[in-house]
């Protein structure tokens, strides 16, 4: 199944919680297609990465939170969800380690991201201290490399 597809299913299965987060926030539902065009609009955007609420309980949590962190944030931050299919597909661009998380962008251009579940107070200063950075260059998922300080000295071999 292609990830526009799967999407689209993801749409039909939307969990009622997330339903809400849209109708609450006024959040826009993401594909992988329309990530860029949306997310480079002028502004603070806050990127929700959901998973199945099956695998992934803590998914609703942050359906919960996310109208909350509005709330207490009012007018800061326009908010875009992304559903499984996509939110999986838009994930390695953004370097995050668990699910469900939160990216936040300016004007298209990433600043950081908050992943797993947080103690309420650390999601309003991180998301805050977010607000207040500049944009910089998303991490990236990988394997860590060392330099071999000596390997000059040695040879190639």
């Amino acid at each position: 199944m292609d990830t526009e597809t799967a999407a689209t299913a993801d749409r039909r299965a939307m969990h009622p919680l997330l339903e809400r987060l849209v109708e609450l926030c006024g959040a826009t539902v993401l594909g992988a297609a329309d990530l860029d065009a949306w997310g480079s609009q002028p502004g603070a955007a806050l990127l929700a990465f959901t998973e199945d609420p099956v695998l992934y309980r803590e998914t609703l949590d942050l359906a919960v939170i996310v109208p909350e962190l509005a709330q207490a944030l009012p007018g800061r931050f326009r908010i875009g969800v992304l559903l499984p299919a996509a939110a999986r597909a838009a994930a390695p661009r953004y370097g995050f380690r668990r699910w469900p998380a939160l990216v936040l962008l300016k004007d298209g251009r990433y600043v950081g991201a908050i992943d797993g579940l947080r103690e309420w107070q650390a999601y309003v200063e991180e998301l805050s201290r977010l607000l207040a950075a500049e944009p910089t260059r998303p991490p990236t998922i990988g394997i860590a490399v060392a330099a071999d300080r000596h390997a000059a000295a040695r040879g190639c071999h």
